[in-house]
This record gives C-alpha cells, sequence and structure tokens, in this order.
C-alpha cells in the first residue's frame, strides 16, 4: 500500500525534510510513504484568502491518484490512539486500496477537501505549523507500523 501525503507548500526548511525523510524512510514496501507537495500561492498583505485556498484546494484533489482513501488532517477530526490508529492503518493495509492524506496550507483545508474526505484525521486539538505536521505524521505512521509488525520502536 502507497500513502501519499499531499501537502501544501514546497522548499522546507532542512530539518523538516531530514525527519521526514528519516520516518518515511523506515516504512517497507508493504507500507511506503511518498510526499506530493502542492505549491503555496504567494501570500501578499492585500491577498484573496479565500480565493488561494480555494485553488490550493483544487490542485490538492487533482493530484490525488484514482482510487485512494481520502484522510483529511483537519483539528475538527477524529484523534486516534497509537493502538487505534495501527488498527486503522492496518484497516487501510488490508482494503487494498492507496491512501491520500491532505494537508492543507496556513488557511486550513476548503470545505471541498473535507466533504471529499472519506476520513477526517486529527492529530490534536493543537495547531501545529504545517511543515511540522509533515514529520508528526510521518513519526506517526512509522510508529503505528512498528506497532503492528511487533517492532521495538514502540513500547507500550
Amino acid at each position: 500500500m502507497r500513502i501519499h501525503l499531499v501537502a501544501v507548500g514546497e522548499r522546507m526548511p532542512a530539518w523538516v525534510a531530514q525527519a521526514y525523510g528519516d520516518y518515511a524512510g523506515r516504512l517497507t514496501g508493504e507500507c511506503s510513504l511518498m510526499l506530493r507537495e502542492i505549491p503555496a500561492q504567494r501570500r501578499g498583505k492585500k491577498a484573496d484568502l479565500s480565493r488561494i485556498a480555494r485553488e490550493e484546494g483544487e490542485r490538492m484533489l487533482a493530484s490525488v491518484p484514482d482510487g485512494c482513501l481520502v484522510v483529511a488532517l483537519d483539528e475538527k477530526g477524529r484523534s486516534f490512539s497509537t493502538a487505534e490508529l495501527a488498527r486503522q492503518l492496518d484497516q487501510w493495509m488490508h482494503s487494498g486500496r492507496d491512501v491520500a492524506l491532505l494537508v492543507g496550507g496556513p488557511e486550513g483545508l476548503t470545505d471541498a477537501a473535507r466533504a471529499r474526505a472519506d476520513l477526517v484525521w486529527s492529530l490534536s486539538p493543537l495547531t501545529f505549523p504545517h511543515p511540522l505536521v509533515r514529520v508528526i505524521v510521518a513519526e506517526q505512521l512509522y510508529r503505528a507500523w512498528s506497532l503492528l509488525r511487533g517492532h521495538p520502536y514502540h513500547r507500550e
């Protein structure tokens, strides 16, 4: 199964690319994590933020591969414990479908992106910087996978 992390923003700081790459690289072929970056539009003082968010959301949805189960990351979504996320990951892996995880830009996800989602997942009620979300998602997916495989990374 492939998990496509579809995220708004490019040219992340080196520490983001390094941390994301470290955790994504630990996942095996049975569950690989691939990043699809959506270029963020320029936001000036008088930018039309609703238009920008809508256009970024449209490009994000257009980049979701056909047949994917779509999961939107949003603070109003469902929270998972590590064990619950591991069970969810196991279900995804046995579904026969790839998964697309949507991470919005500074304005968050559009209503259209949330409506397209099969599941809305909340990492936390806290708001995280979007670059950090990539790292958290990669680490949590690796942790869930390691729990499923009995790997010692996750200790209960």
